[in-house]
């Protein structure tokens, strides 16, 4: 199987909203999400995080600890293993980019009834990490 390394970002607002992604492809398309993606050849993970937050919503970050790390079987028996990463917006215009077709910052009910990625609730629910 083999492995491709991603990362997502959990940025929150000053009232403790959490940066989410509508996808605008595929997997998952339609189905809101933290900003993230594939790391690529000769980054580490904390300029990938930096670069997909940047892509997809505009907005800068200051990359901070590492939350937690999930696999999920991807296509064509892949396997990705994804690294969430605190992050901290200090820059930009949040505006849907790249790989999203929305960017939002939500509170937790808001969350709660958005259509998200298969096990994203329960997976940030585990870490102690949903917005408000």
């Amino acid at each position: 199987m083999e492995r491709v390394d991603c990362v997502g970002a959990l940025v929150y607002d000053e009232q403790h909203r959490l940066l989410v992604v509508r996808r605008a492809n595929e997997p998952g398309r339609g189905l809101w999400s933290i900003p993230g993606g594939r790391v690529e050849p000769g980054e580490d993970d904390p300029a990938a995080v930096a670069r997909e937050v940047a892509e997809e919503t505009g907005l800068t970050v200051v990359v901070g600890d590492l939350v937690g790390e999930v696999e999920r079987p991807g296509p064509r028996g892949q396997l990705y293993v994804i690294r969430d990463y605190e992050a901290t917006a200090v820059g930009g215009t949040l505006e849907a980019g790249d790989d999203a077709s929305d960017a939002r910052f939500v509170t937790r009910s808001e969350f709660a009834a958005l259509p998200t990625a298969s096990l994203l609730i329960s997976t940030l629910e585990q870490w102690n990490a949903l917005p408000g």
